[in-house]
């Protein structure tokens, strides 16, 4: 008789990182000037509102963010391919160090920022960027997992599956404690998120955020499913 296979850490570990996205997008949309490092969507219209000349919205962290997180999405696949025949947790772990070590850079940069006055420019810029292209990296990687129902950073779709295939709508209401964790991760860390923001300051959310997701990787990875190479 052949052993049942052990089942996938992924979900668990997802579901930790999407609290990160709470932490991330709290230091940045409260902290960096209404600019959103891991949804892209918010960026697209706020630079919609700057395009039109809206006062308080400028085209410069929007076009960062946007263009830096299209750079992450390109490293992660890149390490993705070169990882297709390797153990999943050599990908996982690597990841990981990539994504832990620009959060925490970005935080470092965070503690010479005045929040208040967006100043300096440039060091603000550069917290946009370091945690776009990290935030960019990790939807990358998330994609290439192919977990349903857990990108770690949007909930769009997450909360129209809810309602869509829900009994009421006729359906079964399928991956309903998936979803339902997800957006309460999400939520938990916008939370926690800003009240490190609003009362310790910028840098805290992003290294504890980066804390998160090496310590949740590192602790996916000692899982026997680890050992095999994605999608076997």
């Amino acid at each position: 008789m052949t052993a049942p296979k052990p089942s996938s850490p992924l979900p668990g570990l997802l579901l930790f990182l999407s609290a990160t996205t709470g932490l991330v997008d709290a230091a940045s949309v409260l902290g960096l000037g209404k600019v959103f490092t891991a949804n892209m969507t918010g960026n697209i219209v706020f630079l919609g509102f700057a395009a039109a000349g809206t006062p308080g919205f400028a085209v410069a962290p929007f076009v960062v963010a946007i263009a830096t997180f299209m750079l992450g999405a390109v490293i992660a696949g890149r390490l993705g391919t070169a990882h297709v025949d390797r153990p999943l947790r050599h990908w996982l772990v690597r990841a990981a160090i990539v994504e832990t070590a620009l959060l925490w850079i970005a935080a470092l940069i965070a503690l010479r920022l005045d929040v208040a006055r967006q100043t300096p420019e440039g060091s603000v810029l550069a917290v946009i960027a370091l945690t776009a292209i990290a935030m960019g990296f990790r939807n990358a990687t998330v994609r290439q997992l192919k977990v349903a129902d857990l990108t770690t950073t949007v909930l769009t779709m997450t909360i129209t599956g809810i309602a869509a295939d829900s009994r009421l709508a006729g359906g079964r209401g399928g991956n309903l404690g998936r979803r339902v964790g997800a957006i309460a991760a999400i939520f938990a860390g916008a939370a926690v998120g800003a009240l490190l923001v609003l009362h310790v300051g910028l840098a805290i959310p992003l290294a504890l955020a980066g804390l998160m997701v090496l310590v949740g990787t590192l602790a996916c990875a000692r899982h026997p499913s680890a050992d095999r190479p994605r999608g076997v």
